[in-house]
């Protein structure tokens, strides 16, 4: 590259990718930098006072002296003032072999990974709290009984334990997704080189455990042109975003007068400037919109990939990885203020039980009582009581005010005969005792919900303990590779 590139080149392209790269990448680059250092030291490819003498002025490279870096076209990008710096300071000759057996495509592909592992992680912990924060409320609002909706319509009784149990499960596969992404994004591809590996006798495997990477990416052409873990990243995050939006979609009716089911705490609503009565619930809103634009970027991040040769190419390394580092932040910071939304909410149980009690959300089980009971087919059942319920909306009744009389009445009509049913019947319409009688593996009622939650606290459990201990494998490796650093500096 000349010394002075155009002005075009410098202020679209590479003026941003050095600021984004002393914003995001310095850490990850340094840290890097020593374990390919101590690598070549233990591999005879430097000897010990080089090695010392290269350490000593990469941990004199601060992130102030970062910060204070303003690029000037005398050099392309971080990596190479980096290297200016140390060059500077002692010379092409020792400076210099610190770039043996390596390229900027392995160093990049490193780097790239060990940041996005650092989202993956940070998103994993909001899901985590978020999990917890639900494993609550479910256990709270087990016999919380309330209308569950199909085709936006009151379809069944059912309970806000078992509603919250949905989204929980849901949550806790996208944590799995999450998981399983990681293993395959915490992979080393350091000494690919360019793609072809190097003919130095180094040990990739050493590099990868002193980064803290759980395997190498062994194949050294996969290590550099495979993107699929870009486009994994993207659409795992892609597929949470749905769901929570779709979820967050329900708060924001709920909230509304006309539902009147929950209200948000002050701490995350907006008066209007204009009309005095207004609250807001902005958090909501700003949620749902903020993981459509997570689901952009995401969207974005799989748009840049496609198309794209199977090789070394830019339009898989600084340009996108922004949007999909941005991406996982925004959704972390989102998950936390849901969470937060949530654990503060105010329920009214009275509102739920009332409305599903009147919205002929529990017929069901009376035609289910006309068939236990009194042995109708289930078809003819059905029929029975539909009928019954459109005298009810002909007349403006609520399903509570279903009589014994009117039950006869549709009987004799669908039939051709006379029945005379015991009163007991119209418990079916009792909401509590709907979703007491589905106790079906899965269902509503509240002992199942019970046990399915233990369960769900199990894996809640077991997916802390996943964090806990790829924190500690990154922070262990990072102990060790800084043991090692001080061990050489001392000689």
């Amino acid at each position: 590259m000349g010394k002075f590139p155009a002005p075009s080149y410098a202020e679209a392209v590479l003026i941003p990718i050095f600021d984004h790269m002393k914003a995001n990448m310095f850490e990850a680059m340094m840290e890097m930098n020593e374990a390919h250092l101590l690598m070549l030291a233990e591999q005879g490819l430097v000897n010990a006072e080089e090695c010392a003498d290269m350490l000593a002025a990469l941990r004199r490279i601060t992130n102030q002296t970062i910060t204070d870096a303003v690029y000037d076209g005398s050099v392309e990008d971080l990596f190479f003032y980096i290297e200016r710096l140390l060059i500077a300071e002692l010379g092409i000759d020792v400076a210099g072999k610190l770039h043996t057996a390596r390229s900027r495509n392995d160093m990049d592909l490193t780097i790239y990974r060990m940041v996005l592992r650092k989202h993956l992680l940070g998103f994993h912990r909001q899901l985590i709290v978020l999990q917890k924060t639900l494993l609550h409320l479910i256990d709270e609002h087990k016999e919380t009984v309330m209308t569950g909706y199909t085709h936006t319509q009151p379809a069944q009784a059912t309970t806000l334990g078992h509603y919250l149990l949905a989204l929980l499960d849901i949550i806790q596969r996208d944590t799995e997704r999450l998981e399983s992404l990681y293993a395959r994004v915490n992979c080393s591809p350091m000494g690919a080189a360019a793609f072809a590996t190097t003919g130095f006798p180094i040990s990739r495997e050493r590099v990868k455990e002193l980064l803290g990477f759980s395997r190498l990416v062994e194949n050294s052409y996969d290590a550099i042109s495979g993107g699929d873990y870009i486009t994994e990243a993207a659409a795992v995050l892609a597929v949470c975003a749905i769901n929570l939006g779709r979820f967050i979609q329900d708060l924001l009716q709920w909230a509304t007068v006309e539902f009147g089911c929950i209200i948000v705490d002050e701490a995350y609503v907006q008066i209007s400037s204009i009309m005095p009565q207004k609250r807001n619930p902005v958090s909501l809103e700003h949620s749902r919109a903020l993981l459509s634009s997570v689901y952009g970027e995401a969207m974005g991040v799989m748009t840049m990939v496609h198309n794209t040769p199977f090789g070394d190419i830019v339009d898989t390394e600084d340009d996108l990885q922004p949007h999909l580092w941005k991406a996982y932040s925004r959704a972390a910071q989102v998950v936390a203020l849901i969470s937060d939304v949530l654990a503060s909410l105010t329920i009214d149980k009275a509102i739920l039980q009332e409305r599903v009690k009147e919205n002929f959300s529990t017929v069901t089980e009376l035609a289910d009582t006309l068939v236990r009971e009194y042995r109708f087919s289930f078809r003819t059942a059905h029929e029975i009581v539909s009928k019954v319920s459109k005298e009810c909306f002909q007349h403006r009744m609520k399903a509570s005010q279903i009589t014994i009389g009117m039950i006869e009445r549709a009987a004799l009509e669908v039939t051709g005969k006379i029945y005379h049913f015991d009163p007991s019947i119209l418990q079916a319409l009792d909401p509590m005792h709907f979703v007491r009688l589905r106790s079906v593996t899965g269902g509503p009622a509240p002992q199942e919900v019970a046990r399915m939650l233990r369960k769900r606290e199990e894996r809640y459990e077991g997916q802390s303990e996943w964090l806990a201990e790829e924190e500690k494998r990154i922070e262990e490796a990072n102990a060790k590779r800084t043991g090692l650093v001080m061990e050489r500096l001392r000689r």
